[in-house]
């Protein structure tokens, strides 16, 4: 999501679907950006809905409070409850009716509440469903969070490496379902499916800008994933060691991948011959005769 996130129509739009998730009349009309606000409007409904056992540091709670305080303030939430045209002065009421709507206050008290609920999810909800696996009651909360995090992200390389970041984490989850080869299977399957999205989006921003620093990621991430995935072979059993080995194929290929784009900018990046799922395939630098 771009820095328009928080722009009116956008915030007035983020307002309208907070009202439909909560039983509100719905808005027969549809955004370009619905889908990447529907997932902080799903964190919202989940933390209404599941609200796991969470204590809240008293220290973070006190933090949140000033930060809303101070982000009202700025935005002007509640000023138009203090003054209204009614009672302003003859000569500036003009400006308020013309300033201060009801949309208006209501779309910033909007980026109020995703502010919350964002602070909340990515703290004391967010740490309780930190370890879970599928399975567990607070998995979809831990999902939930991750495409909040990504609606948020600023760019292309800021979603490439959170893809990256989650496919760790699907590592993670993967270990600890030894044994269940069902459930291995489908994290694997998750971990790899993010590496792909994470791959992809870094190698084609690094492609675009002629720039390595995107590159630089994959290959800090492959190195480090790498040896990681490779520990999942002691002590497997043959159904899971071949469901490993397609994840570490997959690393392999992303390496050389990587290294091959970055011959190809170094070069001055001759057109790709095409692209695939971990992005532009380059074409091989010319030889000098």
């Amino acid at each position: 999501m771009d820095s328009d996130l928080f722009s009116r129509r956008r915030a007035a739009r983020f307002a309208q679907l907070l009202d439909e998730a909560n039983g509100g009349r719905r808005h027969h009309v549809r955004s370009r950006a619905d889908d990447q606000l529907a997932a902080l409007v799903a964190v919202g409904r989940r933390l209404t809905e599941e609200r796991p056992d969470v204590e809240v540091d008293a220290e973070f709670r006190t933090g949140l409070r000033a930060m809303l305080v101070a982000t009202a303030e700025r935005e002007g939430v509640g000023a138009a409850a203090a003054t209204t045209p009614e009672t302003a002065p003859a000569g500036t009421r003009a400006s308020l009716l013309g300033a201060v709507t009801a949309r208006q206050v209501r779309a910033r008290g909007a980026i109020l509440v995703g502010i919350a609920a964002g602070a909340v999810a990515v703290s004391g909800i967010s740490a309780a469903s930190e370890d879970a696996v599928p399975g567990d009651a607070l998995y979809g909360m831990k999902r939930s969070t991750e495409r909040a995090q990504l609606a948020l992200a600023s760019s292309d390389l800021s979603r490439g490496q959170l893809f990256l970041d989650f496919a760790r984490t699907r590592l993670d989850e993967a270990a600890s379902l030894r044994g269940d080869l069902t459930g291995f299977r489908a994290v694997m399957d998750d971990m790899d499916a993010d590496t792909r999205q994470g791959v992809r989006l870094l190698t084609t921003a690094s492609a675009q800008r002629s720039d390595t620093a995107g590159l630089d990621a994959v290959n800090t991430f492959v190195a480090g994933q790498r040896q990681a995935v490779g520990g999942l072979l002691d002590g497997a059993d043959r159904a899971e060691r071949e469901r490993t080995r397609r994840s570490l194929a997959l690393l392999d290929a992303i390496g050389k991948r990587s290294d091959a784009l970055r011959a190809a900018i170094a070069c001055g990046l001759p057109t790709p011959v095409g692209t695939d799922a971990l992005g532009p395939a380059p074409a091989a630098c010319p030889v000098d005769r």
